[in-house]
């Protein structure tokens, strides 16, 4: 399975020890990509964004993926003290779009669960 991560970059850079984390976790589901999320080679891939920092660059990814219907899972952390955009929490399908509050002791759980019900379907 081939997944894109999507994390703050420019928005700020606080959180790169749980991205590392997170990608570290995600690479025993399959491989994690680099590229932009509007190649054209994209076909089976899942997109999972932590989008505890809020970044314009992960809402543009999420649009993208959601416009060529991907599977995709954001990752938020309400113990940030930040709020989730109305947006992206209002995204949430339960199927093709999933948000999912964690805390770092909770994320691989997540994951696990995340990736097991898409090899279900």
């Amino acid at each position: 399975m081939k997944i894109y991560f999507c994390g703050s970059i420019r928005g700020g850079r606080d959180d790169v020890n749980i991205y590392r984390r997170l990608v570290e976790k995600l690479q025993s589901y399959g491989t994690v990509l680099t590229e932009h999320v509007s190649s054209s080679e994209l076909t089976d891939r899942v997109v999972v964004a932590e989008v505890t920092q809020p970044s314009l660059g992960v809402g543009y990814e999420l649009g993208r993926a959601v416009d060529m219907n991907k599977k995709i899972l954001c990752l938020f952390r309400p113990s940030s003290g930040r709020t989730l955009s109305a947006m992206i929490r209002g995204a949430d399908d339960g199927q093709l779009f999933v948000v999912r509050d964690y805390t770092e002791d909770e994320a691989e759980n997540i994951l696990e669960d995340f990736f097991s019900n898409i090899k279900r379907i």
